[in-house]
């Protein structure tokens, strides 16, 4: 074999091992999560580190702790340190368009989980990942009203415990369940207010309420369980029953929701999937091999009333 074909092939083999070590090279995913106010998000992350750690991808993970501030930090860190994808479910829908043009000029793809973003050019990201917040509100508000059909003549005060002020879920949970009681004569909202997604501020929040409602209050509307679960409490400690004298009405469909019906203690938790790890690693695959991707991915939920919750329990991953 002459010294050039020697040469040759070497330098073929040292170009395939370079070749399969660049294929072998793993993806790497910058993720900047709301914060872990909840049951919810607390599952929502350990979905995403493990549907990471299956799929063999690099997780660069940034708690927020609640401050679209840090969520800006941790995005510029993510493309100073060059990341194939940055994913992230945004604390407010707004005042985003800044960072993610300067992720567009980086040339890295961003995906949106769970919650949406309010941007003037929707190319700014590549898909949303979650579920339908209007339809939750809606599916949340038909229960109620099916529930307030089969007393005709009774009102129905309620009261709503609404989410982080300018998140999506917040916004949209209130709007499709405003759309649905819309003219029906049986059911009014007399206060609503946020309490941020957590049970101590849902406690909080429902004591004011009952101070200044008392009685008058037969409904309460919890845009997620965390807060409906706090309100529990402040209903309790009133010396009122939850799920009798006050209908509960939440959103989520969290471990604790279905233990509080399985006492009696709420009557219906319409479902939001926080499982989204799977879908999101490969949203990320495929947006980094150059495949289309659809601009909403929408998780399948369903509603789930008291009557069901023994049954449903052992099933629940959340």
């Amino acid at each position: 074999m002459t010294l050039t074909r020697r040469t040759f092939i070497a330098g073929a083999i040292a170009l395939g091992l370079a070749g399969s070590a660049y294929a072998a090279k793993p993806l790497v995913i910058g993720f900047s999560q709301v914060g872990a106010e909840s049951e919810w998000r607390t599952a929502n992350t350990v979905s995403i580190k493990d549907a990471a750690k299956k799929a063999g991808v690099t997780l660069k993970f940034a708690d927020a702790q609640q401050r679209q501030e840090n969520q800006v930090k941790a995005i510029r860190s993510f493309i100073a340190q060059k990341v194939d994808v940055i994913a992230f479910s945004p604390v407010v829908e707004s005042g985003w368009d800044t960072v993610l043009r300067e992720a567009k000029a980086a040339k890295i793809p961003v995906i949106l989980t769970d919650r949406d973003v309010n941007v003037a050019d929707k190319s700014l990201y590549v898909t949303l990942i979650g579920s339908d917040f209007v339809e939750e509100g809606r599916r949340a508000a038909r229960w109620l009203a099916d529930y307030a059909k089969k007393q005709p003549g009774k009102t129905f005060n309620i009261v709503e415990l609404q989410g982080t002020v300018g998140s999506a879920p917040a916004i949209d949970r209130k709007t499709g369940f405003e759309e649905v009681i819309k003219g029906n004569p049986q059911l009014k909202i007399i206060r609503t207010q946020t309490a941020e997604f957590t049970r101590a501020k849902g406690k909080e929040v429902m004591e004011a309420f009952l101070k200044a409602n008392g009685r008058s209050i037969n409904v309460l509307y919890a845009h997620n369980d965390d807060m409906a679960i706090g309100a529990i409490q402040a209903i309790e400690e009133a010396g009122l029953k939850p799920g009798k004298d006050i209908v509960i009405v939440s959103i989520d469909g969290v471990k604790g929701a279905f233990e509080a019906m399985m006492l009696g203690k709420m009557n219906v938790s319409v479902e939001c999937s926080p499982l989204l790890g799977p879908q999101l690693m490969q949203a990320a695959k495929d947006v980094v091999a150059g495949k289309p991707l659809p601009k909403r991915i929408v998780t399948e939920e369903k509603v789930f009333p008291a009557e069901v919750a023994a049954k449903e329990f052992p099933n629940r991953k959340y």
